[in-house]
């Protein structure tokens, strides 16, 4: 199966799930691309597109939010998943498609991945499997377990992949 991942990360957050993501993955036997949201090719037909993004002001990251992360020691990227999704065709080459991001958790802390999904919609992808990953505070660590948790993930999406 080839994977096509694309992550936007301006703590290292995000960057260290997809990296856990990709390792299940590629321990499963697919191929994966993982490529910065600023640099990522449209999907050409992978039977697996993950995107990956942090949650910025509940929703997903602006170039407002960006520069606010920046200003708190995070990197900038000039653009991200966002506005990936939003120059992506009106229909969508890839077999699968699933999101995940990290949150900073609690009742008000909303999610990435959330809005993700209803963008894809957009594109017409109907169902996007969807996953949050806790990080305790902005600029991070993760959440003990997450990691691990990123890994188990990973399997299911491939089991699911052959399942089909």
């Amino acid at each position: 199966m080839n994977v096509l991942m694309i992550v936007e990360s301006c703590f290292g957050n995000t960057a260290r799930v997809a990296g856990a993501i990709a390792a299940a993955l590629r321990e499963g036997g697919a191929q994966v691309s993982l490529v910065q949201a600023d640099a990522a090719p449209a999907p050409a037909g992978e039977g697996l597109v993950l995107i990956g993004a942090p949650t910025h002001n509940m929703n997903l990251p602006t170039p407002a939010s960006r520069s606010q992360a920046r200003d708190k020691g995070g990197r900038e990227p000039v653009t991200g998943v966002i506005e990936w999704i939003d120059a992506l065709p009106t229909s969508l080459d890839a077999g699968r498609v699933a999101v995940f991001s990290t949150v900073t958790g609690g009742f008000m802390s909303g999610s990435a991945s959330k809005q993700m999904v209803k963008k894809l919609r957009r594109h017409g992808v109907r169902d996007a499997e969807r996953q949050d990953f806790q990080v305790l505070r902005t600029p991070g660590p993760l959440a003990d377990g997450e990691l691990e948790r990123a890994g188990r993930w990973a399997g299911e999406l491939v089991a699911a992949a052959v399942g089909r």
